[in-house]
Parts: C-alpha cells; structure tokens; sequence
C-alpha cells in the first residue's frame, strides 16, 4: 500500500507539472490584452507600455512560467491583477464557500443516491424503480440553470420559502446564512442523484444476476445479507469512479450553479476572471480544480481495495 500511495503521488505530481504547462499556455493565447482590460477607458499607449512592464508582460514566457510555477512550489500564487490582491487571498474565502456547497451537497447526494439505486437495482420494473428512473432521467435531461430557474420560482417565487439569491454580505458565510445554500445544493445534488442512481441501479441489477449471488441465496443466505456482503461491495466498484470525477466537477463545474444563484464561490471568481483577464488568478484556480480531479481519482483507487479484497494494491 506504501508504494502504491508513493507512485500514485508522483503520477499526480508529474501530472499536475504537465497540466501546469498546458494551462500556462492557454492563458498566453487567450484572446485580448490584460493591460488593456485593467486600464480600460483610461489607456493610453504609455500607461499601456508601463503596466506591461511591471507586470512583467514583455518577458520571455519560459521565464515567467518558471517564476509562477517557482512560486507556486512556495506557496506564492502571485497577486491578482484586477483586485490588486495575493491571489491566496482572493481564493481563500470563495474555495471556503464552495467547499461549504460541495460537502452539503455531496454528503446529502451521494448516499441518497446510492441508497436509491440499490433500492432499485434489487427491486427492477417496479412501481418505485420506475419512479426513482423517471426522476433520474428529468435529472439528467434538464441543464442546471434549469432547474436552478425552476427551483427558484416555486420555492422562492410561488412558496416564499428560501431566498433566490445566495448573495452574501461582508462577513456572512454559508455557515450563518445555511438557507443560502439549499437551492444552490439542490441544483447541484439533481445531476449528481441522476449519474450515481442511474449507475448504482445498472450495476445491482448486474450482479444480482451473478452465480456467486445466486449461490448465496440457495444457500439460504438472509436476502439483507446477500446484499450487503455480496451485492453492494462488488455492485459499487464502478459507482466510485462516477463519485470520484463528481468531486471534481462540484469543485470546479460550479460556474453555472453559481452564477444562477449569484453564490460566491470559485466557479463565479473563475469567470471573473476569464472575463477580466486575471491571468494570475485564472491559472491558480485552473490547477486548484485539476489537483482535485487528481487527488479524487487516487480516492478511488483507494476504495476500490477497500470494497474488493481482491484489488491488491503493491
């Protein structure tokens, strides 16, 4: 288990390097001049010459590269060019709301989705399997800021229950304001239920149909204890994938959801800052979301040993 952890470390390590280069050369291309967007209706060709060269525009771009990823390594993500802000700062508060999002959200989806879709799988062309299908299918069809709209009209607009907007004041966070969240939570948890019900069902309903399962059950096994010792174990080696690369998108796939509800969080800032320009903080937040992706699909591989005692892991 040690060297497996120390190579899949190293594999992240190499892979964030090269995706580090990869994001590194999408911003040199990007369309437009940052200098230009900074200054805006007040540029002028000497203002223009200064800005790029303190923020160091005209150098060769190996070396700015090596000074950001320098500087990443010491934990100095560079400073933010529209907030005039450490980039750490400016991150800190929005990874914070988002992390606040993603942990309601995954932790209240995931088991209900993996709950529905063993309840499905072990009771296929039913009433309630068709039921939960149905909802899945709505889940998976409609786009998020679809149901985000829709959510806010009954619960904010028709019932009066929760607030449309999850703006924040100076000081708030999620924790004090909860209600903020729960729309926002809800449009993401429809997508997530979806994939994971839908996945968990398919894959129950394939090993039920298995010869060990079947031998359990002749034996005279409690049809309880088939299923939690035979079905779901094996049934849950595919699910963890789907939740792995969930962890990633809830992380970093939250532009949309964020924006529909007007949540401060890292899919917002991550906007802003294509749309600004904000090189420095468009590449720190760039890295943040694949060295989740990363770190999550190590999470899986971790499970997977831990369902299937076969899975070994040297």
């Amino acid at each position: 288990m040690v060297r497996f952890l120390i190579r899949r470390i190293s594999l992240i390590i190499v892979t964030l390097l090269v995706v580090s280069v990869a994001i590194f050369t999408v911003t040199e291309i990007l369309p437009g001049d940052a200098a230009k967007v900074i200054l805006g209706q007040s540029a002028t060709p000497e203002g223009l010459a200064a800005l790029r060269l303190e923020l160091g525009l005209g150098r060769p771009a190996y070396e700015r590269y090596l000074d950001w990823i320098g500087g990443v390594v010491q934990g100095d993500w560079g400073t933010s060019y529209r907030q005039k802000l450490p980039v750490t700062q400016v991150v800190g508060h929005r990874l914070e709301n988002s992390l606040y999002l993603a942990v309601f959200a995954f932790f209240v989806g995931v088991p209900l989705a993996v709950f529905a879709g063993i309840w499905a799988g072990v009771r296929p062309n039913r009433l309630g399997d068709r039921v939960i299908s149905t909802i899945s299918l709505i889940g998976i069809s409609l786009p998020e800021f679809v149901t985000g709209v829709l959510l806010i009209i009954v619960f904010s607009s028709l019932l009066h229950l929760l607030p449309s907007s999850s703006i924040m004041m100076p000081g708030e966070n999620p924790l004090t304001r909860p209600q903020v969240m729960v729309l926002p939570a809800i449009t993401l948890m429809a997508v997530l239920f979806a994939y994971i019900m839908r996945m968990t069902r398919a894959n129950v309903m394939e090993v039920m149909e298995a010869n060990y399962v079947r031998t359990a059950i002749l034996k005279g096994l409690p049809m309880r204890q088939v299923i939690r010792t035979h079905v779901v174990p094996n049934a849950l080696l595919p699910t963890i994938s789907v939740i792995a690369m969930n962890l990633g998108y809830m992380l970093g796939g939250l532009i949309i959801v964020e924006n529909v509800f007007s949540y401060p969080g890292l899919g917002q800032l991550l906007l802003s800052s294509i749309n600004n320009r904000d090189i420095p903080l468009l590449q720190a937040l760039s890295l943040i979301i694949a060295a989740t992706y990363a770190l999550s699909n190590m999470a899986a591989d971790i499970g997977y040993a831990v369902l299937n005692p076969r899975i070994r892991l040297s």
